[in-house]
């Protein structure tokens, strides 16, 4: 074997190895788990970790709804504060950490965080009877949502071990309410009354407060998910034909202002994005279809607004459905929400993995294509 060949042969084994592995790790197909009840007839995911922990509220034996922690095929009651009910909005990305609220033995609704470690502890309130906890960074120190002043109103906050809960203000109303925070914790988002007395989404940073991501014509907006550097935010708000659509708010780094961008629908006049992942490009929600009926949808720049039930029509044969899509991972593997579970005919919460095809495996089977040209033209 002369130089030339001996060459193009440990390049061909190379790649070959290399695209072998890809190809193995890559032969999972896309699945859905539907993640049953604690019991009960109904269940519902609102988050799910990078490593695929979900966490959500379901139903236990005796009819009370309670917060879950769902992993390795296992759905795990948290408990309560005292009281009979709980509910789960968020997940750390390592799934360690859940955020929501529970009821105190006065069956008074606080905002939680829950570790394994510690358990369920309540984050107190800022004057008034009730708090929740709706969205927790990346590393579950910092955990948003709202709580009720003395005036008896929500107002969104802000906690952190070091601080406490911190009120984050309004945009001149009367009331507020935190959603979702970036992964570093700087960047809250959610919904709050302006001083014309109209809900609108906000933004909210240390460095410039409490900003209105404005609306799509109409009057009201909200936000609910954003991404992790904070520079992307999704939520809904009103049409100027008076209809509520998703929408995805860009910021411009140059001007510090941003942009917000109809989403659409999946044929009728309503949509909500829900989250977003890591990068800003995957989006998720509920739309009504052309016959009115919600289904949950993901949102790319490149594919539009698709129907979930309609792009994973082959793990839905039953009459199964996905009515909602509630969250995404951060790299936009794992989507989770509420649909129908046709086999035990109960509404439940489903984990979809989508486990999208690696980048790299094209560049791989690209690279092996080019050295087999290389191959016949040298002979």
């Amino acid at each position: 074997m002369n130089p030339y060949e001996r060459s193009w042969a440990n390049a061909l084994t190379g790649a070959t190895v290399a695209l072998f592995v890809a190809t193995a790790g890559w032969s999972q197909q896309p699945t859905i788990t539907w993640l049953g009840t604690l019991g009960g007839n109904e269940s519902r995911a609102t988050s799910v970790s990078a490593n695929g922990s979900v966490v959500g509220l379901a139903i236990n034996a005796a009819g009370q709804l309670r917060a879950f922690r769902w992993q390795n095929g296992v759905m795990r009651d948290l408990g309560t504060l005292g009281g009979s009910q709980s509910w789960a909005f968020g997940v750390s990305a390592d799934g360690r950490v859940v955020v929501g609220m529970a009821g105190n033995a006065a069956e008074r609704g606080r905002a939680f965080r829950w570790t394994q470690q510690r358990g369920m502890r309540s984050l107190g309130t800022l004057g008034g009877c009730c708090s929740a906890a709706f969205g927790v960074s990346a590393n579950g120190d910092v955990v948003v949502g709202s709580f009720e002043n003395a005036a008896g109103y929500p107002n969104a906050f802000r906690w952190t071990q070091q601080t406490g809960m911190q009120s984050l203000g309004t945009l001149g109303g009367r009331d507020s309410l935190a959603q979702g925070v970036s992964t570093n914790g700087d960047v809250v988002v959610g919904v709050s009354e302006n001083a014309a007395g109209y809900s609108n989404a906000f933004r909210w940073t240390q460095a410039n407060g409490m900003q209105s991501l404005g609306t799509l014509g109409g009057n009201f907006s909200r936000a609910w998910g954003v991404s992790a550097n904070g520079d992307v935010v999704v939520g809904t708000a009103l049409t100027t034909a008076q209809e509520l659509h998703a929408f995805r708010w860009v910021l411009d780094p140059a001007t510090g202002s941003g942009t917000m961008y109809d989403l659409g629908t999946l044929g009728g006049d309503l949509s909500v994005a829900y989250d977003v992942s890591a990068d800003g490009n995957v989006v998720v929600g509920v739309s009504e279809n052309a016959a009115g009926r919600s289904r949950a949808f993901r949102w790319t720049p490149n594919g539009g607004m698709e129907n979930l039930n309609i792009t994973y029509a082959r793990l839905l044969t039953d009459g199964s459905f996905l009515y909602e899509a509630q969250a995404i991972s951060p790299d936009g593997r794992y989507i989770v929400g509420g649909g129908y579970n046709a086999a035990t005919r109960r509404y439940e919460a489903y984990l979809l993995d989508t486990v999208p095809e690696p980048a790299s495996l094209m560049a791989l089977g690209a690279g092996l294509a080019g050295l087999l040209r290389l191959r016949r033209r040298k002979h």
